[in-house]
């Protein structure tokens, strides 16, 4: 249900210990079209405002148990965007600015005529109303920004985060919610977000779970839905365990299509989005659609590319029956060493992909290189050059450009004597430093043409002598802990391991 800001009358609460007063100026102002509610003294006044939402409240000065002085100083701090008139019979010139500097907007004298009343109400709603147009235009200033994010994202995790989080602060959601066509005739959802403000409640929480087919038939007919309380929860297929206060929901659409829905949802009983909210909402549902789709393009493109690559090396490794599997085997025991050196999550992936395309310059190698016995001179020149030939093939490949290092630089050695660069030390990249010994250790335990397969033992003797030369020390050693481990983990899976 789609309900209109221009159909809600303002809400003021009259708070006055006289019965008389308070019954004259409720009935007074509900002729006037406004939706009003009372309380005797300032304490009742908060339970009412701490129940629903309230554009104005109109206070007596003196009042029993909480007066209009210490409710204006509580309002200040829960509820600042409601605006504040002191009546009093009591007025002097020095009360009228004191009520004024603890954030009154206005004062009415006591006797007061009822036209000088609502003249002051209508033009208290009215500066709310200037506030609000004005934090808008700060809002659309903020929400342009973040749009020029969200367009510029190609990553669709970054795409999710941005939008989540832009959704958050434009309206002031407690939580966020992205649901995703999977284009295959289902859906799922993608992101979910909790304002890091919103105060968690000492028991589980369950969330709930929009849902998607109820959404799509509200959004065949009716373009906009923003519901208050507990009527939004026919869209959900499992409840919230919270009270719901307040919905929005807006969908993601591309060219006509509707790909997904973004929900700003409330459980605070006080926070009521409104029409200016849902269209801020519905500003940032269409980057996020045209976010959306190019970051599924892109993935897209980055798993043909990636396919492409990995077909290619897996073409390179089996040019002859000797290295068939080895880059798949140097990117597990990569991967290994990588997360015995603590790596990120991302690092370590990148550690996987670079070592499963070391060698995808041997392309540019088109002769034998795997033939019994030395190589030539020439033969051995145009092998040192496959470093350079596989910088080559990824570099045009942006979002390849994490791997370039581990596959230029995977044949350098510590000492210096490496090539294509001669780099020393750790001028070599880390990243080639892991792959140049997860290298090393499965061309010793492999097969080739021109010798056996060594035994594991002599391998890790033959890692232990070139540390320090070849490899980078530190490395070298943590690599020894870490295959010794992955040994023992395979032998007690039952999985093939290097004798």
């Amino acid at each position: 249900m789609y309900e209109s800001t221009h159909d809600e009358a303002p809400r003021i609460l009259v708070v006055d210990d006289e019965e008389v007063i308070r019954d004259i100026l409720a009935d007074f102002l509900a002729m006037e079209g406004f939706e009003v509610r009372t309380a005797a003294d300032g304490a009742l006044a908060l339970v009412e405002l701490s129940r629903g939402h309230f554009d104005l409240v109109l206070s007596d000065l003196k009042m029993p148990n909480m007066g209009g002085i210490e409710l204006l100083e509580a309002i200040a701090q829960t509820t600042p965007q409601v605006v504040t008139i002191i009546m009093t019979g009591f007025g002097t010139v020095e009360t009228a600015i004191d009520a004024m500097k603890r954030g009154a907007y206005d004062y009415i004298m006591k006797p007061f005529k009822m036209e000088e009343v609502v003249h002051t109400v209508r033009r208290g709603l009215e500066r709310k109303k200037l506030a609000a147009e004005n934090l808008r235009l700060k809002e659309a200033l903020s929400l342009y920004k973040v749009s020029e994010a969200i367009a510029a994202s190609l990553s669709l995790d970054e795409v999710m985060r941005n939008v989540t989080d832009a959704a958050i602060h434009e309206v002031d959601a407690d939580m966020v919610v992205v649901l995703l066509d999977d284009g295959e005739g289902s859906h799922f959802e993608r992101a979910r977000a909790v304002n890091p403000r919103f105060p968690m409640p000492e028991q589980e929480v369950v969330w709930g779970t929009l849902s998607y087919a109820t959404l799509g038939e509200h959004f065949t007919g009716d373009k906009k839905l923003r519901i208050h309380g507990q009527r939004g929860l026919r869209y959900f297929s499992e409840v919230p365990s919270l009270p719901l206060a307040s919905m929005l929901v807006t969908h993601l659409t591309m060219s006509g299509r509707t790909i997904g829905f973004l929900g700003a949802l409330s459980f605070s009983a006080k926070k009521l989005f409104d029409e200016g909210q849902r269209k801020l909402l519905s500003i940032v549902s269409d980057r996020a659609a045209a976010a959306i789709e190019n970051a599924k393009l892109y993935e897209d493109l980055k798993a043909t590319f990636s396919q492409t690559i990995k077909g290619l090396a897996s073409a390179i490794d089996k040019m002859d029956r000797y290295t068939a599997g080895h880059s798949s085997r140097v990117a597990a025991y990569a991967q290994v060493l990588a997360l015995k050196l603590g790596l990120s999550v991302d690092q370590v992936e990148i550690v996987r992909q670079a070592a499963l395309m070391h060698d995808i310059g041997k392309i540019g190698c088109v002769m034998n290189l795997n033939k019994p016995g030395i190589l030539t001179d020439r033969e051995y020149d145009v092998f040192k050059r496959h470093p350079t030939y596989g910088k080559d093939i990824i570099e045009p490949i942006a979002f390849l450009s994490p791997l370039i290092p581990g596959v230029h630089f995977h044949h350098e050695r510590w000492d210096g004597n490496g090539y294509p660069l001669g780099l020393s030390g750790k001028d070599i990249p880390l990243l080639a430093r892991i792959i140049s010994v997860a290298d090393a250790y499965d061309a010793m335990t492999s097969d080739r043409a021109y010798r056996r397969a060594l035994p594991h033992s002599v391998t890790m003797n033959e890692i232990v002598a070139c540390t320090g030369a070849q490899f980078d020390p530190d490395v070298a050693n943590e690599f020894i802990e870490a295959i010794e481990a992955h040994r023992v983990t395979r032998s007690e899976s039952n999985e093939p391991i290097p004798e």
